[in-house]
């Protein structure tokens, strides 16, 4: 699947093999210590939202997801 920006494209697959191959050999082993793939992601995510700014891609109520943020209590 290709991204919402073409540029962005080779970057997502990129992190989608990155993640892929660490969820593989290590999450489902128990060892969810480090992730290799965020500095990737951050590429990645940083195209996309610059790709939706250019489109003009309307993304109201939208959250997007960020590592560094608290999630709420329940």
């Amino acid at each position: 699947m290709n991204s919402v920006g073409e540029g962005c494209t080779d970057l997502k697959r990129e992190y989608d093999q990155c993640f892929n191959r660490w969820f593989a050999e290590n999450f489902l082993k128990g060892d969810r210590s480090s992730d290799p793939c965020t500095e990737m992601f951050k590429k990645y995510q940083s195209c996309v939202q610059k790709a939706i700014k250019e489109k003009d891609i309307p993304i109201d109520g939208v959250e997007f997801m960020e590592q560094d943020k608290e999630k709420p209590d329940s």
